[in-house]
This record gives structure tokens, C-alpha cells and sequence, in this order.
């Protein structure tokens, strides 16, 4: 996969996709990430890729034309790139989850807008963007952040960047559920062992322990996922057996 990255700050990506996971995908040329420099896009001295906002009010605001000139220069040199999503990173967009994450993983290649200041010129989400994705309920003071999370997310999930192909299947809310507690050696740390069903070699019986645990992290902490959760009869008798248990305990 290639993923472009469109930036008024280009230097903030080196640390980022220079170490760990990201970096041996890119060693073995299973990603290639490019970051492009939006002001290399502008047509006056001062490089400027903002502007005061019409009508008033604080802050500055993106330009469109080097973000225009940028993405269609792009296109006009890589015939793989015209059919590729163009996203802007932005807090109004969608919200990004795991989800978002597979559906983009599939790509073979991905265009990233990041916004910075007070926002980016309406222009460029009404005629540029394909999509426009927000990592969550708050404000940073850019979009590098939200893509370097973005391309994260997305590259673990495409073949070959993690060490086992299973393990991006059993992470949380791949089946909107969380992932259940995990434990490594020593079996016993200050006094704190690990439950013993972990220890028995029973693969049958682990992985049952292992379903029930996510269904009671998730029902604890982020019951809201259940809804859309695929769950099997066993799976609604453990919970109706969890429900009752709270019940009781709540009338004692």
C-alpha cells in the first residue's frame, strides 16, 4: 500500500515511521509512506499556506490552492493515485474505528489531508475530499497526529506487517468486542498469578475462558459495543448468567 501525506509540517512524521511495526513494513516495501510538503505547493515567497478567515473571527485558515495544486500534481504524475480516497483528517468528519480502519486496509493506495489552525477552507472538503475522518470527540492543533494514528491502524491490518496474521483478528473491536486480559511470564509476579486456566494446555477450555473475558470487559466497560457485537447462544446464556449475578448482588 502507498499512503501520501499532505503537510504544513512534514518533520513531525520521521520519528513516528521510524521505529517499530511501521518501519519493518517499510523495509520489506509492504507500505510506502511519502510525505509531501504542502509548501512546496504555494506561489508566493513567504511559502504561506494559511490565511485570515472570511467574515471575521480568530484564528487562520488553510488555503486551498496549495492543497488543490499538491494533490492534483500528485495525480497528474501517478496514474495509480486518481482512483486513490482522498481524506481529510478533520473533527467534523466520521468518527475513525476499527471498522473504517478494514474498509481503508483494502486500498492499495490512500491520500491524507492534514488540517492545521482554525481549520481548512471549505472548498477543499466540498471538491477535493473523498472522505473526511475524525479520531475522536476533541481538538488537536493538527491533523498530523490523527493520520500518523490513522496509518497505524490501517497498516497492521494489511497481510505481513504484523509477525502473525491472527493477531490483528483477536485485537479489541475487530468483532466489537474488547480483547480479553493476556498474560506472559513469570506465572507469578509479586505475589499475583496468572488463572490457572491459562496454564491448563486445554485449548478448548482457554478459548472459552478467553470469549467469556472479552464479553465481561466489554459489558464492564464499553457495553455500548454489544449492540452490534456477533454473539452465539453460549455467549447470551453467559450474559444472562453475569445479569443475575449482578442482581443479586446488588439486593444483598
Amino acid at each position: 500500500m502507498i499512503i501520501h501525506i499532505f503537510t504544513t509540517f512534514p518533520t513531525l512524521f520521521e520519528s513516528p515511521f521510524s521505529e517499530s511495526i511501521i518501519k519493518r513494513a517499510i523495509d520489506k516495501e509492504i507500505i510506502d509512506i511519502q510525505i509531501h510538503n504542502l509548501r512546496d505547493y504555494t506561489n508566493d515567497r513567504h511559502k504561506k499556506t494559511d490565511d485570515y478567515p472570511y467574515g471575521g473571527g480568530p484564528g487562520m485558515i488553510m488555503k486551498p490552492e496549495p492543497i488543490f495544486a499538491a494533490i492534483e500534481s500528485l495525480k497528474s504524475h501517478n496514474h495509480s493515485s486518481k482512483k486513490a480516497p482522498v481524506i481529510l483528517l478533520s473533527p467534523q468528519g466520521r468518527q475513525f474505528n476499527q471498522s473504517i480502519a478494514s474498509e481503508l486496509a483494502i486500498e492499495s493506495e490512500l491520500i491524507l489531508i492534514c488540517g492545521h489552525y482554525e481549520g481548512v477552507d471549505e472548498r477543499v472538503k466540498e471538491h477535493l475530499a473523498t472522505d473526511e475522518i475524525s479520531i475522536g470527540d476533541y481538538i488537536l492543533t493538527g491533523g498530523e497526529l490523527a493520520a500518523m494514528i490513522l496509518v497505524d491502524a490501517v497498516s497492521r491490518l494489511i497481510p505481513g506487517v504484523l509477525g502473525s496474521n491472527n493477531s490483528a483478528s483477536q485485537d479489541s473491536f475487530t468483532q466489537d468486542l474488547l480483547e480479553y486480559p493476556q498474560y506472559t511470564r513469570p506465572a507469578v509476579f509479586r505475589g499475583w498469578q496468572i488463572p490457572e486456566i491459562i496454564k491448563s494446555g486445554n485449548h478448548q477450555k482457554i478459548q472459552a475462558w478467553r470469549r467469556q473475558q472479552s464479553i465481561l470487559r466489554t459489558l464492564e466497560n464499553r457495553p455500548d459495543l454489544l449492540s452490534n457485537a456477533k454473539l452465539e447462544e453460549e455467549d447470551w446464556t453467559f450474559l444472562k448468567y453475569i445479569n443475575e449475578l449482578n442482581k443479586q448482588s446488588k439486593t444483598q
